[in-house]
């Protein structure tokens, strides 16, 4: 039976890129004939599979988010951040890592952040002199270790895949953590470590105009991002701190991100910080029918006992020691070709309770490899980051070399560096 899911779900991003139609589309299809005709299931049953909580987050976060991306408080908090760097060109990279970072965790998402910020990047690289690869991987990193921030996009469907795999929201909420501070020192790592090897072949000149000041309506979208994050994030992390307090526990379990976004869109439009249609035209459509049409044939595939199947499998056939390695680099391999938010995660992530049951691991271990290895190949041309990068190319720029760089070199030494950390996440978990 593990078989016939793997083959499904092959199948869906397989015809999904040859198409360019969404896989979670092919993935219904998938769910619905072999929920139905293979497992005797009822067509309300697979209905049912759609996983509603999932897409009402983020459908309500994004819709927040979008007023700032609407109203251009985003991107000019971007411009200020690059033109802070312009007597430091040399740390430019960390500086479009450090910007996309941030918007990023202030809930523009990944794909968002790249949208508008890998044109940039690839300008700056062609007008600077910047490497293409660690331009490429600076902006690629950043939009995935700010998205994985607790209360943005990716980190949200993280504490909801691992709460919907058996794990409290108390404890999903520590191991996003974990997995939001592996995915932001690594990639400084490597790219100090990048900047510092090549030091000789990076010659880097800033030249840019001071960015305007915040106008009113985007100041008040800054500070509305700020105390929706302050409002979030203080119960979950209080409870962390003063697990006895059973007023700190009643008010975690009242706060929820998803009411409280959907407070503060009606806030922002109330406020008419951005037009209403714009910001709902805004909402990753695309990215929510992806992520929930997986998340239905995952758990057609749940019901028919593949996750059981595949953890005894992994339990009994490698070693203790291999299986943080072995998660990663399945990740890393799936994500070369498909979305660690729309794939990867909602197929690896419910098998590692049963794993950790298994084998005594550490969850926080196998997840956070898991996000490491994926987001690692994330770069590839062939995987939705580095399509967007490759899409960015500008007018002058050989679009066969960056395809070539970046499938070439950029994911190599993602791959290296997630692998090294993996072997210190064990240590650390140990």
């Amino acid at each position: 039976m593990i078989s016939l899911f793997v083959i499904a779900i092959l199948l869906s991003i397989a015809i999904g890129y040859i198409t360019k139609i969404n896989i979670g589309l092919f993935a219904i299809v998938f769910a619905y004939l072999i929920g139905c005709f293979g497992l005797d299931l009822t067509a309300s049953q697979i209905i049912s599979f759609w996983p509603i909580k999932i897409f009402f987050i983020i459908f309500s976060v994004t819709l927040f988010y979008n007023v700032a991306m609407a109203n251009g408080a985003l991107e000019k908090l971007a411009s200020h951040l690059l033109y802070a760097c312009r007597h430091f060109p040399m740390l430019l990279p960390l500086a479009i890592f450090i910007a996309s970072t941030i918007i990023a965790a202030l809930g523009a998402g990944f794909y968002t952040v790249l949208a508008f910020m890998a044109p940039m990047t690839l300008l700056l690289c062609q007008r600077t002199g910047m490497s293409k690869v660690v331009g490429g991987m600076a902006v690629n990193y950043g939009a995935l270790a700010g998205a994985n921030f607790m209360t943005s996009q990716s980190g949200i469907i993280f504490r909801g895949l691992m709460e919907g795999a058996g794990i409290s929201p108390t404890q999903a909420f520590s191991n996003a953590t974990v997995i939001f501070i592996a995915t932001l020192l690594i990639p400084i790592v490597v790219i100090l470590a990048y900047l510092l090897t090549n030091f000789r072949k990076n010659h880097i000149e800033i030249v840019a105009d001071q960015p305007q000041a915040f106008d009113s309506k985007q100041k008040k979208s800054i500070f509305l991002i700020l105390t929706l994050m302050v409002a979030v994030l203080a119960p979950p992390v209080l409870t962390l701190l003063l697990p006895n307090s059973e007023m700190i526990a009643y008010l975690n379990s009242k706060v929820d991100i998803a009411f409280i976004a959907i407070l503060f869109t009606v806030i922002s439009l109330l406020w008419k910080l951005a037009d209403e249609k714009k910001v709902i035209a805004m909402v990753p459509w695309s990215t929510l029918i992806m992520i929930c049409g997986v998340g239905m044939l995952i758990e057609v595939a749940i019901r028919a006992g593949m996750i059981d199947e595949l953890s005894t499998r992994v339990s009994t056939t490698v070693p203790f020691w291999v299986i943080p390695l072995a998660m990663c680099l399945i990740g890393a391999c799936m994500s070369l070709f498909s979305s660690t938010l729309g794939v990867v995660t909602p197929t690896l992530f419910p098998v590692v309770p049963v794993i950790a049951t298994a084998t005594g691991s550490d969850p926080v271990v196998l997840f956070a490899c898991i996000v490491v290895g994926a987001q690692a190949s994330a770069i590839s041309p062939f995987s939705s980051g580095g399509s967007l990068i490759l899409g960015s190319t500008p007018a002058g720029m050989d679009h066969n070399e960056l395809f070539n760089k970046l499938l070439f070199r950029a994911v190599p030494i993602g791959l290296c560096a997630a692998l090294l950390a993996t072997l210190i996440i064990q240590e650390v978990f140990a």
